[in-house]
């Protein structure tokens, strides 16, 4: 009797599924390295207000992001949740040759600054080394943009709110380290500085107003899991 029991007891812990085994792979704390692609684009139709047909501006800007990410993991048992945060600069940038509406010629320059994130991330583990995930949370960044006529010239820097959401898969290497691959979808609505444009050559609604910004990033990441 002993012996069937025991033959139970080791059939049973065989038939365990493989997806609570592997979701301990994935927790505890953790820290990475993080660089890839970055675009920012206006998500409205007419953009910013201003024509840059006839030069090489356009409503996008690229770059290359860059920066430190931190979370933690946890095993819900064959499902994994976890709360992560970064810190990140970008060198996106562009500078243009642009007419506003009623014709005037001016140059204009939008920089992307720092950006940080904070949010949460719930994964599925595949095989005991890799795990899908799908995040989200929210997303503050700056923006720096100046326009300059021949008389004149503004220069603004501002932060804005957000949220992003994202997908990615991460490969377990060894016991500690493990990589990242990653797309993300960030948006801001609130970039709004007419209050304070001032440039004598023309009036503020001839250029600004709100803006709707949408940023687009895949990235790689190299961590390390404690």
């Amino acid at each position: 009797m002993r012996t069937i029991v025991l033959a139970a007891l080791l059939a049973g812990t065989a038939a365990t599924p493989a997806f609570a085994q592997n979701g301990a792979a994935f927790t505890g704390p953790r820290v990475e390295g993080i660089v890839g692609y970055d675009s920012l684009k206006s998500g409205n139709d007419d953009g910013d207000g201003v024509d840059t047909s006839d030069d090489e501006g356009d409503e996008s800007i690229d770059g290359v992001a860059y920066g430190i990410g931190v979370g933690y993991d946890f095993d819900l048992g064959g499902v994994v949740a976890g709360v992560e945060a970064e810190y990140m600069d970008s060198s996106a940038n562009q500078e243009a040759d642009e007419t506003t509406p009623d014709g005037l010629g001016f140059t204009s320059r939008v920089e992307a600054g720092r950006d940080i994130y904070v949010g949460g991330r719930i994964g599925f583990p595949v095989t005991p080394s890799t795990l899908l995930y799908v995040k989200g949370g929210y997303t503050n960044t700056s923006i720096e943009a100046g326009y300059e006529t021949d008389s004149d010239s503004f220069e603004f820097d501002t932060n804005v709110d957000g949220y992003r959401l994202g997908a990615g898969v991460e490969q377990k290497f060894g016991t500690n380290l493990y990589g990242k691959l990653e797309y993300r979808y960030s948006n801001y609505t609130n970039i709004d500085f007419d209050d304070d444009f001032d440039l004598d050559d023309f009036e503020s609604e001839d250029v600004g107003g709100p803006i709707d910004l949408d940023r687009h990033q895949v990235v790689a990441s190299i961590g390390m899991r404690f």
